[in-house]
């Protein structure tokens, strides 16, 4: 029934920024289409230190960046001129395509204070036909996203389909991303119309088939299972998964199909050919030199 089980492993992406990161593993590089998840916080720094977790601007290409909020909230910018704050139970969706650069900014010093700011960034690889399209980025309100109660379990669909439920939000390819939150005994399943599945444990502990898992590990499971997870404590899962979108190499923010893209990407990266936000251009984190000699073909971990 379960494929592998991964423990996310710490990550710093610079100054305090810590993160848990699931995806990608060498064992695993994806699941359905998402190639990438990061679990951030509770990030607790002081009024005065709040500039330290800012992720300057950086750049992407052959992906979407999924970014959902728990609590806080983010300032968003983009070489599109876009601006966006993103509060809890929105998503912030942002093709990167043929090339874009973005930062996420924490403006509100009390967004931070006590542990207030929880979210989970993920990446979908882009099919073949979408890797060059041209970048575009949505925001998504709650009510865009429609939520199912039964018993002791609450869920909201991110994206995608699942368990009967659809909506708006725009995917490339077949695909689904929920957040389901469990009172101690409630049972969840797993969407069956969908090839690879996994859940991620943000918080709490659940059993699956007599074994307990707990928050930071994220269970894949094998085709055609039929699991049922069961909250041993109140729990917080996320649900992710698809079709597969075929091979995609993997380093730094670049994610393609060919290995020569990725080299192309970072050349026009460090001759300043992926343009900056308009209103966030006075900096931005350079090419990780150091990181080149890792072939492209491999993830990160």
């Amino acid at each position: 029934m379960l494929d592998l089980v991964i423990d996310a492993r710490p990550a710093d992406l610079g100054g305090e920024f810590n993160v848990a990161r699931a995806l990608p593993l060498r064992k695993r590089r994806m699941v359905g289409p998402f190639i990438f998840l990061n679990h951030a916080g509770p990030v607790n720094l002081p009024p005065d230190q709040i500039h330290k977790a800012d992720v300057r601007p950086h750049p992407h290409i052959g992906l979407s960046t999924v970014s959902y909020l728990f609590c806080g909230q983010i300032t968003h910018r983009d070489s599109l001129g876009v601006e966006q704050v993103i509060h809890p139970g929105e998503v912030n969706w942002m093709t990167a395509g043929r090339g874009i650069a973005h930062s996420e900014r924490f403006e509100d010093p009390a967004q931070l204070a006590g542990g207030a700011l929880e979210m989970l960034q993920t990446w979908v690889a882009l099919p073949d036909a979408d890797e060059e399209s041209a970048p575009t980025f949505d925001n998504y309100q709650p009510d865009q996203l429609p939520i199912f109660t039964e018993g002791g379990l609450w869920m909201r669909l991110i994206a995608g389909d699942a368990f009967g439920l659809s909506n708006e939000v725009r995917t490339h390819s077949p695909l689904f991303y929920v957040h389901a939150v469990l009172r101690p005994g409630a049972t969840l399943g797993l969407p069956r119309s969908h090839a690879e599945r996994a859940a991620y444990i943000a918080k709490g502990r659940v059993e699956v088939d007599g074994h307990s898992y707990e928050a930071g590990q994220m269970l894949v499971f094998t085709r055609g299972a039929d699991p049922a997870l069961v909250a041993q404590e109140a729990s917080t899962v996320m649900l992710l998964g698809g079709e597969p979108v075929g091979e995609r190499f993997i380093w730094w923010n670049f994610v393609s199909s060919r290995k020569e893209r990725i080299e192309q990407a970072k050349a026009d990266w460090k001759a300043g050919r992926i343009p900056l936000a308009p209103n966030d251009n006075a900096e931005f984190i350079p090419l990780p030199e150091e990181r080149s000699r890792v072939p492209a073909a491999e993830p990160l971990s």
